[in-house]
């Protein structure tokens, strides 16, 4: 264990042995720190768990006080997975509501000055770029690509393996799978590349894209789409689950360009 003088560690934390904490870093309150981890200078860490071999950079905030007006100081936290990279000014704040978490999953990386709201949950492999900030209790699906200054109303869902191009901003779903782009961040094709790199094969791949056409079709409303994708794709797992994320939505999903889309400019 390899801990700077200057650090402020409250009595309550609890720390592996195999953990490196530069100097200024304050650990505060109900910390759990597992090996591997290291923490980097001037950080703030209170109320959470750090999972195994997780990077901290200089200047993290992790565990503060939710920005959330209902939150009146009950016990809650965040979880960090295992091979996660928090850089430098990231902020993830605790949950509110009493034994709540903010959950992000294992090998997540959080860019510089990305913020993740109270009661937020990402899946495995997220990926938000500087300045990105989601709003609370938005939910990330696994190897999602969150843009650089992208913005996302707070009870968002964001499907999994979706990417969203940076300035882009939603008050509603973002379709798995899909890219996306624009205010409100619009699916426009699908992200074939972060589909590739994850495993997903080619005839699965070309599914999407046809589901994804006939959704965005003028053809069809939303419901009707969905009825063509089950008579004329066969069954696949992927184009189910974009199915079935569309069907369990609340806030619905901007799959065709309303009167108030804005376009990203190109280049």
């Amino acid at each position: 264990m390899a801990i700077h003088k200057s650090a402020i560690i409250d009595e309550s934390a609890k720390i592996a042995s195999n953990v490196e904490i530069g100097a200024y870093v304050v650990i505060g309150k109900d910390v759990e720190i597992a090996d591997g981890v290291t923490i980097g200078a001037n950080s703030h860490i209170e109320y959470a768990k750090i999972g195994e071999n997780t990077k901290i950079s200089p200047f993290a905030s992790i565990g503060g006080e939710p920005q959330d007006l209902g939150y009146k100081g009950e016990k809650t936290g965040v979880i960090i997975g295992k091979n996660c990279w928090i850089r430098e000014f990231a902020t993830v704040n605790r949950a509110s509501g009493e034994n709540t978490n903010t959950i992000i999953g294992d090998n997540c990386l959080l860019m510089a000055y990305a913020h993740v709201a109270h009661n937020c949950v990402l899946g495995g492999s997220v990926i938000m770029a500087n300045n990105a900030t989601i709003g609370g209790h938005t939910h990330v699906g696994f190897g999602a690509w969150l843009g650089g200054m992208s913005v996302y109303h707070q009870n968002v869902r964001i499907g999994e393996m979706a990417i969203i191009s940076g300035a882009s901003a939603t008050r509603i779903d973002i379709l798995p799978y899909s890219k996306s782009e624009g205010y409100p961040a619009l699916a426009i094709g699908v992200n074939a590349i972060g589909l590739k790199r994850k495993g997903v094969n080619r005839e699965s791949i070309n599914a999407i894209h046809k589901a994804i056409r006939i959704l965005k079709s003028p053809k069809y409303n939303t419901t009707q789409a969905i009825e063509v994708i089950k008579n004329e794709i066969e069954d696949n797992e992927y184009v189910n689950k974009m199915i079935d994320f569309i069907k369990t939505s609340k806030r619905g999903v901007n799959i065709k360009a309303s009167k108030e889309y804005v376009k990203m400019p190109e280049g």
